[in-house]
């Protein structure tokens, strides 16, 4: 979130980036922090504990599919991928989807870093 350069109030986000924000917040969202829906996240959290390997990241990967599947209805994950960082002692998350009924417009990319942070 970024505030208005002028008023200081923080901007509104809309369409493809409405959208790129919510797959984000959706995986880093671990199930029991938001309130009134107990199951909704992703709960990778845990699994950044594990060791730094390709099945670790295999199942990072499944999570994050089954989450996107389950609460993000807008998207249709075209390709997603997660490598072991092993400089970083991080796993790298690239994911391209298309928002449903727009067809005719390019794929959607987000790329991050997902790090413990204790």
């Amino acid at each position: 979130m970024k505030p208005h350069p002028i008023t200081g109030d923080l901007l509104v986000t809309k369409d493809d980036a409405s959208v790129k924000q919510s797959v984000v917040n959706l995986i880093l969202t671990n199930p029991g922090e938001r309130f009134f829906d107990d199951e909704l996240g992703c709960g990778i959290s845990e699994l950044l504990f594990e060791p730094l390997d390709f099945g670790t990241a295999g199942l990072i990967e499944d999570q994050i599919r089954t989450t996107l599947r389950k609460y993000e209805s807008r998207v249709e994950v075209t390709e997603l991928s997660v490598d072991p960082n092993f400089d970083d002692n991080a796993f790298d998350v690239e994911i391209e989807f298309t928002i449903r009924g727009r067809q005719d417009e390019p794929p959607q990319n987000v790329n991050f870093l997902l790090q413990r942070t204790r």
